[in-house]
């Protein structure tokens, strides 16, 4: 149901986009947020917005990355400038979608993706 990609190694004070597609039976996406999980520690969230366009940001990325979203194409994006080597993470996407058939809300997940900020 979510495809995420652009993830990459990039050298520190680089940038990178992410993107995560939904697709499926979709009739609505809620929110829709990116959370990164480093080697050995917890999943965090990273950014989050509302179907309204809302957004929140972890502290740690504020200022430097931005989340979107593409409503006609099912999309949420992350950008993220100035990264830092304490950004290497796996990168996952979360949508809040309301399927077709049951009008029904359920969270979903991408796969990940890699990042790795390092020279």
């Amino acid at each position: 149901q979510l495809q995420a990609s652009g993830g990459g190694l990039v050298q520190p004070g680089g940038s990178l986009r992410l993107s995560c597609a939904a697709s499926g039976s979709i009739f609505s996406i809620n929110a829709m947020a990116w959370h990164r999980q480093a080697p050995g520690k917890q999943r965090e969230l990273v950014a989050r917005i509302t179907s309204s366009g809302s957004t929140n940001y972890a502290e740690s990325v504020k200022g430097r990355f931005t989340i979107s979203r593409a409503d006609a194409k099912n999309t949420v994006y992350l950008q993220m400038n100035s990264l830092k080597p304490e950004d290497t993470a796996v990168y996952y996407c979360n949508a809040f979608i309301v399927l077709v058939t049951t009008q029904r809300e359920y969270s979903y997940w991408g796969q990940g993706t890699q990042v790795t900020v390092s020279s």
